[in-house]
């Protein structure tokens, strides 16, 4: 935590200059998405302190790094969501969550947490199926299928029982659960009823879980650690 937190001061500082603005999203700009997107920029940034060698010769970080960038243009285009965008900034972050997915990995597989994450994923949709219509049927059920694929893979990798756990690993299913809760509360909100107090919700919520799953890059570094101390 003392090396990696100086790399995130950039990032709180701009999560700190986005919620201060508060700008109104009645009026969407090129102003607007810079602000939005500036939190996941300086991720990128946190990332690349790390080093291109190290992106370059560990594909979980290389492809968590990838994810942030299609989050940041899926940002982008939900700035403009009443104008037509909202289908864009949908695909974009399912593009995301393929690529977390594959950062997690498969092993160790965890039946019984997929099985769990079929069941939530299953049970959102049921709720969410009567207020769609049109493509959004469909579109919403590959997405939520997706973002629970990904879940599974982080809530996977935390083997408490067996003692097989590190903070890196805790850190990336706490933000895939994180992910979970924000893009749940964007549902609501745009297909069901409103939700009060949804803006504030879905950015505190997509912003630590942001962060916490670039937390998880550094993964890889702890475990060559660990190969080093066995």
């Amino acid at each position: 935590v003392k090396s990696e937190g100086p790399k995130l001061v950039p990032f709180f500082k701009a999560t700190c200059v986005y919620f201060v603005l508060w700008l109104p999203t009645s009026s969407p700009s090129w102003f607007s998405a810079l602000i939005k997107c500036l939190p996941i920029f300086c991720l990128w940034v946190f990332l690349l302190a790390h080093g291109i060698n190290f992106l370059v010769s560990h594909r979980s970080a290389s492809r968590i790094l990838a994810g942030l960038i299609f989050s940041a243009v899926g940002d982008a285009f939900l700035i403009w969501q009443e104008q037509g965008y909202f289908i864009h900034g949908l695909l974009m972050f399912a593009i995301t969550h393929i690529l977390y997915s594959s950062a997690f990995g498969m092993k160790p597989l965890d039946l019984k947490a997929g099985l769990l994450m079929a069941v939530v994923s299953s049970s959102c949709y049921a709720f969410l199926y009567s207020y769609l219509s049109g493509p959004f049927t469909y579109l919403v059920a590959v997405y939520i299928a997706l973002i629970g694929f990904m879940g599974w893979r982080a809530v996977a990798g935390v083997q408490l029982c067996n003692d097989l756990w590190t903070w890196t690993k805790l850190s990336a299913c706490v933000g895939a659960m994180l992910f979970m809760v924000s893009d749940l509360t964007i549902a609501l909100n745009e297909f069901c009823f409103p939700v009060p107090y949804s803006r504030l919700i879905i950015m505190a919520t997509y912003y630590a879980a942001q962060m916490l799953i670039a937390l998880s890059a550094v993964e890889t570094r702890d475990e060559e650690d660990f190969r080093k101390r066995s």
